[in-house]
C-alpha cells in the first residue's frame, strides 16, 4: 500500500466520565479553580481592616480587589489568544505560579497605592487561567461528561473563595493580614505544583494563528452568535451582584447591632461548601434536562436569598447568604459550560470573552455598590443588586427560546 493510500490515524477518544484520565483532569482543575479564586478574592474579608490600617473608605478599600478583576478581565483576552498558539498547559501553570508569588509580594507591601499595583499585577497573570481551563475542558472532555466537569472545576473555585476568606480571616484576627497573605501565596503555589503534575497533556488541541486579527475576526464571531452575547451580559450582571454581596456583607455584620468578630465575619464563607455541592448538582441537571430549562431557576433563587438578607434578624440573614452563595455557582456552573457547549473556535476566546465580562461585572458593579453602601446602607446595597439580578432573570427567560445548535453545527463546534 503507497503512503499517499494509508488512512489517517483516528483522532484520539475525548476524556470520559469514570476514567483515569478525565479523575487526573478534575483533580488538576479543582485544584486550579482553588488557587484561582482564593489568591483572587483573599482580600475580600480583610476590606475593613485595609480600611482601618489605612484610612479608606469601604469604596476606596474595595479597588484592592476590584484592580485585580479589572487587570484580570483585560489579561483574559490578550492571553487567550496566546493559547491559541502556544497550547493551554504552559500558560495555565505559569499563571498560577506568578499569582502565588505576587501574593508573597503583597504581603510586603508598604502603602496601600503599592497593595493596589501588587494586586493589579496579579489579576493580570491570573489571566492565564480561567479562561484558557474552559477551553481546555471544552476540548478535551466528552460533550455528554462536560457539565459534570465543569461544574467540578467550579466546585474548585467555590472552595478556593471560601478556604481563602476564611483563612484570611482567622489569620488576620490572630495576627495580621500580611501573615494571612502570606499563608495564601504559599498554598497557591503548592496548588500549582499539584496541577503541574495531574492535567493530562492536550490532545485535542490545534495551534491557531494567535495574533490580533485572528482575536478581532473571534470576538466578531462569538458576538454574532443568538445566544453567547446574552449570557455574557449575563455573566456581567450575575458575577458583579454576587461579588458586591460579599464586599459590604462584612461590614454590615460587623457594625452594630450584630458586631461580629472578623473571624465570625469570615466564618460566613463556609456557606462556599454549597457551592461546591450547587455547581455540580447544576452541571449534572444541565446535562439531563438542558441549560435553558435550568438557568433561570438558579437565578430566581440568588434573587430569593438577597431579598432574604433585609431582615434584621441574623439567622434569616445567613439563611438569605446561603440561598443566594447556592444560587450564584448553580448559575455560573449552568452558563460557562453553555458557552463551552456553544462556542466554535477559537474556544479559549469565548470563555474569555465570558469572563471579561464576568469579572468587570465584578469591578464595576462591586465598586458602584460600595457607594449606595455608603450612602443607604445594605438597603441600598440590596436595591441595586436587586435590579442587576432582575435583569438577568429577564434574559435567561429570553435564552428558553433560543434556537438549538444543529448537529453540524455541534460538529463546528467541537472542532
Amino acid at each position: 500500500m503507497s503512503p499517499a493510500s494509508v488512512p489517517p490515524a483516528p483522532a484520539p477518544a475525548r476524556i470520559a466520565a469514570g476514567t483515569p484520565a478525565f479523575k487526573r483532569s478534575n483533580r488538576a482543575m479543582f485544584f486550579g479553580g482553588f488557587s484561582s479564586f482564593a489568591l483572587l478574592y483573599c482580600v475580600q474579608p480583610l476590606m475593613p481592616l485595609l480600611s482601618h490600617e489605612f484610612a479608606l473608605t469601604a469604596a476606596q478599600s474595595s479597588l484592592a480587589l476590584s484592580v485585580s478583576t479589572a487587570a484580570l478581565a483585560v489579561s483574559m483576552l490578550l492571553l487567550s489568544s496566546i493559547s491559541e498558539r502556544l497550547g493551554r498547559k504552559p500558560l495555565m501553570v505559569a499563571a498560577m505560579a506568578g499569582a502565588a508569588v505576587l501574593t508573597l509580594l503583597c504581603a510586603g507591601a508598604q502603602n496601600y497605592p503599592q497593595l493596589l499595583l501588587l494586586r493589579a499585577a496579579l489579576g493580570a497573570v491570573l489571566g492565564g487561567m480561567p479562561a484558557i481551563a474552559m477551553a481546555y475542558l471544552g476540548e478535551e472532555i466528552e460533550p455528554s461528561s462536560l457539565g459534570l466537569s465543569m461544574g467540578l472545576y467550579i466546585s474548585g473555585s467555590a472552595f478556593g473563595g471560601m478556604a481563602g476568606r476564611v483563612f484570611t480571616s482567622l489569620l488576620s484576627d490572630w495576627m495580621s493580614w500580611r501573615v494571612a497573605m502570606l499563608a495564601m501565596g504559599l498554598a497557591g503555589l503548592l496548588a500549582a505544583a499539584e496541577f503541574y503534575r495531574s492535567l493530562p497533556a492536550s490532545r485535542h488541541f490545534t495551534p491557531g494563528r494567535g495574533d490580533w486579527r485572528a482575536l478581532l475576526a473571534g470576538v466578531r464571531q462569538h458576538c454574532g452568535d443568538a445566544g453567547l452575547p446574552w449570557l455574557f451580559a449575563m455573566a456581567f450582571l450575575f458575577m458583579g451582584c454576587y461579588v458586591s454581596f460579599y464586599n459590604y456583607l462584612g461590614y454590615r455584620l460587623l457594625a452594630p447591632p450584630f458586631g461580629l468578630s472578623q473571624s465570625l465575619v469570615g466564618m460566613v464563607s463556609l456557606l462556599y461548601l454549597l457551592g461546591i455541592f450547587s455547581s455540580v448538582w447544576a452541571g449534572r441537571l444541565a446535562d439531563r434536562l438542558g441549560r435553558r430549562g435550568v438557568l433561570w431557576m438558579m437565578l430566581a433563587i440568588m434573587l430569593a436569598g438577597l431579598l432574604a438578607t433585609l431582615s434584621s434578624s441574623l439567622p434569616l440573614i445567613i439563611a438569605g447568604a446561603a440561598l443566594f452563595t447556592f444560587g450564584f455557582f448553580a448559575t455560573h456552573s449552568v452558563a460557562s459550560s453553555w458557552v463551552s457547549r456553544r462556542a466554535g473556535a477559537p474556544k479559549a476566546l469565548a470563555s474569555a470573552l465570558y469572563l471579561f465580562f464576568y469579572y468587570m461585572g465584578s469591578s464595576v458593579i462591586g465598586s458602584a455598590s460600595g457607594v449606595m453602601w455608603g450612602r443607604d446602607g445594605w438597603n441600598g446595597v440590596v436595591l441595586v443588586l436587586a435590579l442587576g439580578l432582575g435583569l438577568a432573570l429577564l434574559i435567561a427567560l429570553r435564552l428558553r427560546g433560543l434556537r438549538p445548535l444543529g448537529q453540524a453545527e455541534l460538529a463546528m463546534a467541537s472542532v
